[in-house]
């Protein structure tokens, strides 16, 4: 029997990128001149019309100068991931 893993939270994931976005009164205009994505990009991923790839989120992580575990922990945000100790 395969047991599947919990879905990611995508809503969480578009959510940490408003977050960070917001923090730091960035536009979108101004996230893609940082970050090298085209402004459409980033409005549908924050939107919800595209979910992006490792190598958008790995280049936000970058312009935002976060580790990518942080931003990319936002899918996990609802359940625990496996190979995490349960508390």
């Amino acid at each position: 029997m395969t047991i599947l893993p919990p879905d990611p939270d995508l809503t969480a994931l578009r959510m940490a990128l408003a977050r960070l976005r917001g923090e730091r009164g960035w536009t979108f205009d101004e996230l893609a001149d940082r970050s090298g994505l085209a402004r459409r990009t980033l409005i549908d991923l924050e939107h919800g019309h595209a979910a992006g790839n490792v190598t958008t989120w790995h280049t936000l992580a970058h312009a935002f100068d976060v580790p990518i575990q942080d931003l990319l922990g936002a899918l996990c945000d609802d359940h625990t991931p496996s190979g995490t100790p349960h508390s």
